[in-house]
């Protein structure tokens, strides 16, 4: 058995997925735009994430643009059949790199479109509606004019399932008054806790997490009690970091990313390591201060 599926699994939608996924963001040139420096490397690091047990990768048209689904589509296609890839739409890049909503009707039929082609796939597993009223940070606006748009592109049979990304409580709720919500996907981490009530709510619910910058993103996590407990149990910070999300609630889907092989290796091994409980009430009490959403 890989450390990949000691994880575990989660339904998404009606899918079995190994509950430690891959995101394919950082597979792009600098500021999630452009192409990679090393396109055989990038193709490497996907292929390497499915033969070890991934079956779970996210991605975007809009991360490049393009780059991304047609890595993945050049590396990994025909798919596997348990493989899961889920995609977003509600953005766009602008000339120079900025990230611009793109919520329009005709805007989101067309990523969808879009991410059809670039990914070489006749309906696309999940769509997540990445809302744009914060581009850091949830904010509240309505979402039901492209969430209706989303649930009629379902219906027409081009979307099996839809979540919903960077997104408040009352947004969710909207959402999943217009149609069923399968995940929702959020920043969150071992520092970064302020959706913990929500993560309850959703398990409670069947509804998955995916925690994006589960490593703290562009800035990674830095902690002299992560540290501490990494060094005991003779590991990375960044395995102890997502061996805590693993353990935190059953519904949580990691995806971290990386452009690297060893660095994907690290992350995957991660699944295997047990946290003693001594451990993991150190790190609890790291987030402790961010509260509740």
């Amino acid at each position: 058995m890989s450390n990949v599926h000691k994880a575990g699994t989660f339904l998404l939608g009606d899918r079995t997925t190994r509950r430690l996924g891959y995101g394919a963001m950082q597979l792009t040139g600098p500021r999630v735009f452009g192409p990679p420096r090393d396109p055989d490397a990038a193709i490497a690091v996907l292929r390497e994430a499915v033969a070890s047990g991934v079956n779970h990768i996210d991605t975007s048209d809009f991360y490049g643009p393009r780059v991304t689904n047609e890595l993945i589509r050049k590396a990994l296609r025909p798919y596997p059949g348990e493989l899961v890839i889920v995609t977003k739409v509600g953005a766009r890049r602008g000339a120079d790199a900025e990230w611009l909503p793109a919520f329009g009707a005709q805007e989101l039929i067309q990523a969808v479109h879009d991410n059809l082609r670039n990914l070489g796939v006749d309906v696309l597993e999940v769509v997540n509606l990445r809302c744009m009223f914060g581009i850091h940070a949830p904010a509240e606006g309505s979402i039901e004019e492209p969430l209706t748009v989303l649930a009629e592109l379902q219906r027409q049979g081009l979307i099996r399932h839809i979540g919903l990304s960077n997104v408040t409580r009352t947004q969710i709720e909207q959402g999943r008054a217009i149609c069923e919500i399968v995940c929702v996907q959020n920043h969150y981490n071992l520092a970064h806790r302020q959706d913990d009530a929500l993560i309850d709510e959703l398990a409670g619910e069947g509804i998955a997490y995916v925690p994006f910058f589960p490593l703290g993103g562009f800035t990674p996590l830095q902690s002299s009690t992560l540290s501490a407990v990494a060094r005991d149990l003779d590991a990375t910070p960044m395995q102890v970091a997502l061996a805590w999300l693993l353990r935190r609630s059953p519904n949580l889907l990691p995806i971290p990313g990386t452009s690297s092989i060893a660095h994907l290796r690290e992350n995957l091994a991660a699944a295997g390591l047990d946290l003693p409980r001594q451990a993991a009430r150190a790190l609890d009490a790291i987030g402790a201060h961010a509260g509740s959403a």
